[in-house]
């Protein structure tokens, strides 16, 4: 075995391949918006999106190898590296939502916790905040919903300028 302890083994190269292959799978499980980020073939591209209407399990099988097959022609480890920070921003985003949508519960359901928001958000508008849940509370036995949402984003303006700080 003089030269071919250089060539890579079978057993090496599928793994490979598998490992293209779901990699390619978990791209197919993001949104347009966060596949844009990646610098993809339109050939790769299109297929990631075809990927998102097949129902059959056959054909999705079959799909995501042809899906494994367009992936040896990227940088593998440049997408790996991209997935991370699309992945993580989506995680940091949700983290947020349920934290504001908390806050929002919280600030709705007791006065005592308006003390509590603005002890931890020092900078936030402490009328506009008292208008805004006063509002919230009339139309929510309204049957209305206009001035929830304005709380939410007031909510998530404080919350995110609170984290850059």
């Amino acid at each position: 075995m003089s030269g071919d302890d250089t060539l890579t083994s079978k057993t090496k190269l599928k793994e490979r391949m598998d490992s293209l292959q779901q990699l390619g799978i978990d791209l197919t499980k993001l949104s347009d918006s966060q596949l844009d980020q990646f610098s993809l073939s339109e050939d790769l591209l299109e297929a990631l999106r075809f990927a998102r209407t097949i129902k059959s399990n056959g054909a999705l099988r079959r799909h995501y190898q042809y899906i494994g097959k367009l992936m040896r022609l990227v940088d593998e480890a440049y997408v790996r590296e991209k997935l991370l920070i699309v992945m993580g921003e989506s995680h940091y985003n949700i983290k947020v939502q349920h934290e504001c949508e908390s806050w929002r519960d919280r600030l709705l359901a007791s006065d005592d916790e308006l003390n509590a928001f603005i002890s931890k958000y020092a900078h936030a508008d402490i009328t506009e905040l008292r208008q805004l849940i006063r509002n919230v509370r009339k139309e929510i036995i309204a049957g209305k919903n206009k001035h929830y949402r304005a709380l939410f984003q007031l909510i998530r303006r404080q919350v995110t300028s609170q984290e850059v700080r």
